[in-house]
């Protein structure tokens, strides 16, 4: 049965600003907004009764916060490799503004200028995967989308830019770990909102 085996609960941060307006964040340290704060609270609840051997968060602090408000600050472990994808020359702009200067540019194949390319974000997620795996312990960690969209290809082998077609909202609970056995690793559950009242 395949509850015997630790689960790990992939936990995105609530809302910011630049969430609601779509321009890439990455490594620019935004605050949440009140339904941030509000959803993130919210995430408490739909946590609650799960023990947790291990929970790391990015050190930004969209995700610390998010963390702290779901209960579980005092108990994180600030992770580096856990940070957003870093958006260099993109840095806040929407897609659209990018686009105007480069039609077909696509985050997952091209990467940022002056930031990370998908096989830096896939060799951080490799690092983390490589530490879960070997704790075997059942796990919370509070990152952000594209961080989380690899890390979820990458956990069932698939290769890192499928993760793109991973959707994930603010504030979304999702599940990996394994079936039949720890060979066999699977997806259990993605971008649960279901608990969000607003």
């Amino acid at each position: 049965m395949s509850d015997q085996f630790p689960q790990i609960y992939l936990a995105r941060h609530g809302e910011t600003p630049w969430t609601i307006t779509g321009q890439h964040t990455g490594s620019t340290d935004m605050p949440l907004t009140p339904k941030g704060e509000r959803n993130a609270t919210q995430l408490q609840g739909r946590l609650e009764g799960i023990r947790f051997n291990e929970v790391w968060t990015s050190p930004l602090q969209r995700a610390k916060r998010t963390c702290e408000l779901a209960g579980y600050g005092e108990r994180a472990r600030v992770v580096t490799e856990l940070a957003e994808w870093d958006c260099g020359a993109y840095e806040g702009l929407t897609r659209n503004e990018i686009h105007q200067k480069h039609p077909d540019w696509n985050l997952f194949r091209d990467g940022c200028p002056n930031g990370e390319s998908l096989t830096d974000v896939a060799t951080r997620v490799d690092r983390v995967i490589q530490r879960i795996r070997q704790r075997n312990d059942t796990c919370l960690l509070f990152a952000h989308k594209h961080f989380l969209q690899v890390f979820a290809a990458c956990w069932v082998g698939l290769p890192p830019e499928t993760g793109q077609r991973l959707f994930l909202g603010t504030a979304a609970l999702s599940i990996v770990g394994y079936h039949h056995d720890q060979s066999d690793s699977v997806i259990r559950l993605w971008n649960d909102r279901s608990y969000l009242t607003d």
